[in-house]
C-alpha cells in the first residue's frame, strides 16, 4: 500500500473539507465531491487486499425498496413499479456470494414482515454505538468472517488473512474523517454518500473508493 504526503494531508483535513460545499448543493452533489477528493489522493491498495476487506463487510442479502413487493411482476403496461430501463423495482435481493455492503444499519418492511440488520452494524458495533480506530481495525481484521465475494480477484477463505492493518485503517479514515470515533450513524451516512445513491456498495464501487482499481 502506498500513501503519499497528499494522502496524509487529505486524511487530516477530510472532516473540514465538506464545510466548503455550499449549503444549496444537494447531498448527492456533496457525496460526489467527497468521492472525487478521495480518488484524487494517491492512495493505492492492492486489489487482493481490498477483496479481503470487501469480503468481510459484504453480504448475500440486501433490502431495497418496500414498494417493490407490491408489484405483481406480470409486465403490466405503464406499471408504476417498473424502472425506466424496463426492470422491476425489487423489495430485496439475494446473491450466491457476498455482493453488497448495505448502506443501512437496520431496515424493516413491516407490511411484508421483513427485517434485516447489516453485518457491519451487528459485528463492528457489537459493544456499542461507536468505535475507536483501534477497535474498528481489530474487529475488521480479526472478528468479521471472510467469504469470497462477487467481484474482484478471487481470494479463497484459507488465503484471506490480511497482511497488515493498513487497509482497515484506510477504510476507517474514509468513513470517520477527522473524528476519533466512528459512530454507527456516521458509518451509515458515509456509506450512503459513497454509494452514489444505491442501497448497497458493490465491488465495483468499493475498489474505486479504496483506490484498488
Amino acid at each position: 500500500m502506498r500513501i503519499s504526503c497528499s494522502t496524509v494531508l487529505f486524511l487530516s483535513t477530510f472532516g473540514g473539507a465538506v464545510a466548503f460545499v455550499p449549503s444549496a448543493v444537494s447531498n448527492h452533489r456533496e457525496a460526489r465531491v467527497q468521492m472525487s477528493s478521495a480518488a484524487a489522493t494517491n492512495i493505492s491498495l492492492d486489489p487482493k487486499e481490498a477483496v479481503k476487506l470487501f469480503g468481510r463487510l459484504a453480504e448475500k442479502y440486501i433490502m431495497l425498496d418496500d414498494t417493490g413487493g407490491m408489484c405483481c411482476y406480470s409486465a403490466c403496461k405503464d406499471c408504476e413499479y417498473r424502472e425506466p430501463g424496463g426492470g422491476y423495482r425489487m423489495a430485496d435481493q439475494s446473491a450466491s456470494r457476498p455482493k453488497w455492503i448495505p448502506v443501512y444499519d437496520e431496515r424493516k418492511f413491516e407490511a411484508m414482515g421483513k427485517a434485516h440488520t447489516s453485518k457491519w452494524s451487528a459485528e463492528l458495533f457489537a459493544d456499542g454505538p461507536a468505535v475507536t480506530k483501534e477497535e474498528f481495525v481489530d474487529a475488521l481484521t480479526t472478528k468479521l468472517e471472510y467469504s469470497p465475494p462477487l467481484g474482484g480477484p478471487y481470494v479463497s477463505k484459507s488465503a484471506a488473512k490480511l497482511e497488515n492493518s493498513e487497509g482497515a485503517s484506510l477504510v476507517f479514515d474514509l468513513l470517520a474523517g477527522d473524528k476519533e470515533k466512528l459512530t454507527k450513524h456516521r458509518m451509515s451516512t458515509r456509506l450512503r454518500e459513497l454509494s452514489d445513491g444505491e442501497e448497497g456498495i458493490t465491488w465495483a464501487s468499493f475498489q474505486r473508493i479504496v483506490g484498488a482499481e
